[in-house]
């Protein structure tokens, strides 16, 4: 009897504990991913903010409009908020997708008939603004972005070529049209080659070997008669490119002679309305010495300098303040090359590690206080890590006031 009791309480508990676990509730299923646009309507050339939940955490996605392209940043929770442009040529009720490797998700503009927004002029401020982005001269919109972002248009845009690429002609007339001084990168190398490429060391190209190219840039150049500022092999005094000395097979001495080499070919044509930027990296431990790649006061019509705050974002990174980060190449550029313009060519802040806002404020103060150098060229794309602009709120808002003090 007892032990039926047993086995009868033991049936009832197992059915009570059954019939528990049909009513409990099941786990919440993961929300699915979401995008919201502010505004939601407006006409073309509208600036949108695109903010994102529910996507794959830490990793880069794109924003899809059209035909047209934006990067984004997932944050280690999934969200995101990034700037776009509503494209010309928009109309209806636009959709707008926002993708990462395996989720996306899409929400509609509706775009408005009437004029587009004309973006803000060129400043006359001393201290010039210029801005390199993913797509160059020919992405209207991404400059548009730039344009609104900064409270005033880019006066300097950069071009980046190889040595496998024609003349720019038609990125530097579109430059032009926005009000903008081309700026071209010209890299003697085939990008994606890696630093050890041999067809493009120092000195084949002193001896003559891509004198045929050098004559078709300068006589394109000499062509359109308009200003453009060329920025060959920048960075020589690092060891990431293949034309850095120590690197390539390339020797002590190889640069200054290759620089002058294509110079004299390149002047030869008649190009008279290149101005030439010399551009080495910051200066940092170990980089090669400064003076022995100058070609010259007579060579260069611009010494530059490319600098970023990487902050903590890499393993040998710290947070680094414009002053301390600019000074010391800027007071090596002027021992060089007394009385040149000095161009900051390449610049940047990481969010990682310091007040990129701050820093921001800091960069346009430190720069428009000294008063031989002529601008800087701001780096707008998210590549190692996100050096935009609107990589935060807080970093766009100091970008745009900063500049705006500056002009005042």
């Amino acid at each position: 009897m007892i032990r039926t009791l047993k086995t009868l309480l033991l049936a009832f508990l197992v059915a009570v504990g059954l019939a528990l676990s049909v009513v409990q509730p099941a786990a919440a299923a993961a929300a699915p991913a979401q995008i919201t646009l502010n505004p939601a309507s407006g006409p073309v050339g509208t600036a949108v903010t695109v903010a994102g939940t529910g996507f794959k955490a830490s990793t880069t996605g794109t924003v899809i409009v059209g035909s047209t392209t934006f990067p984004f940043q997932t944050t280690a929770t999934g969200g995101f908020s990034t700037g776009i442009t509503i494209p010309a040529g928009s109309a209806g009720n636009l959709t707008i997708t926002a993708k990462t490797s395996s989720i996306k998700a899409s929400a509609v503009f509706v775009v408005q008939a009437g004029p587009s927004p004309q973006p803000p002029t060129v400043s006359t401020a001393a201290l010039r603004f210029g801005v390199a982005t993913a797509g160059g001269p020919l992405a209207s919109s991404e400059l548009d972005e730039v344009s609104t972002l900064a409270g005033e248009s880019p006066s300097i845009i950069m071009i980046y070529k190889d040595f496998l690429q024609s003349p720019p002609i038609t990125e530097m007339d579109a430059a032009r049209t926005r009000g903008a001084t081309p700026l071209v990168t010209w890299e003697p190398w085939a990008w994606g080659g890696g630093v050890d490429q041999p067809a493009y060391s120092l000195d084949r190209i002193t001896a003559g070997d891509f004198d045929g190219l050098i004559t078709q840039w300068g006589t394109s150049f000499a062509a359109s008669g308009k200003p453009v500022m060329l920025r060959f092999a920048h960075e020589m005094n690092g060891n990431w490119y293949p034309w850095a000395e120590g690197v390539n097979g390339n020797q002590a001495g190889d640069y200054a002679a290759a620089w002058r080499h294509v110079h004299d070919v390149l002047a030869a044509t008649g190009a008279s309305n290149v101005q030439w930027v010399w551009s080495p990296n910051v200066p940092y431990w170990g980089s090669t010495d400064l003076a022995g790649l100058f070609p010259g006061a007579a060579y260069a019509d611009i010494v530059a300098l490319d600098g970023y705050n990487w902050g903590t974002s890499q393993t040998w990174s710290s947070w680094v303040s414009p002053a301390d980060l600019f000074a010391p190449g800027i007071s090596q550029l002027r021992a060089l090359a007394p009385g040149k313009p000095i161009l900051v060519a390449e610049t940047a802040s990481s969010e990682l590690g310091g007040s990129k806002a701050t820093w921001n404020t800091d960069l346009v103060s430190y720069l428009a206080a000294q008063p031989d150098v002529m601008g800087f060229v701001w780096f707008h794309l998210q590549k190692e890590v996100d050096w935009r602009i609107n990589s935060s709120d807080s970093s766009a808002s100091a970008f745009r006031s900063a500049l705006l003090a500056r002009r005042s």
